[in-house]
């Protein structure tokens, strides 16, 4: 079975990386394209001049797009406590840095303990009523 190739909106990798970011902006969604219109800031520009010749970057940029030249290349994205190594792929282009290093854990809740039930707060306290016993 062939390899399937990597398109984006009918263009492969190849041409996507041939492409300037003002005609790569055409096929992004309008979030993205907005943003690229509005122009970008200088960590921004700087961030981008990064990317394209070094392959381990640390950032704190979380609305960053990715572009077609990060792909394979590593970026460490802060999340607000530490920087998580991303390795970029082909199927994230168009996203956002932040969209791929999570800020929150996920929790993993262990057995219940006392207290935490109607059944596991002690011992029980029957009443007699006339006819029935009720617990309280």
């Amino acid at each position: 079975m062939a390899k399937k190739v990597f398109t984006y909106r009918g263009k492969e990798l190849d041409e996507l990386k041939a492409l300037s970011i003002n005609k790569f902006a055409e096929l992004l969604p309008s979030r993205q394209r907005r943003k690229i219109k509005r122009g970008f800031s200088k960590e921004e520009k700087d961030f981008i001049e990064k990317t394209k010749t070094k392959n381990n970057v640390k950032t704190h940029l979380r609305d960053m797009i990715i572009f077609p030249h990060m792909i394979g290349k590593t970026i460490k994205i802060h999340n607000g406590k530490e920087f998580q190594a991303i390795i970029i792929q082909e199927e994230t282009i168009g996203c956002y840095l932040g969209e791929l290093a999570l800020t929150r854990k996920r929790t993993g809740h262990s057995s219940p303990g006392v207290g935490s039930s109607k059944g596991s707060s002690g011992p029980k306290k029957w009443l007699k009523n006339d006819k029935h016993k009720i617990c309280v």
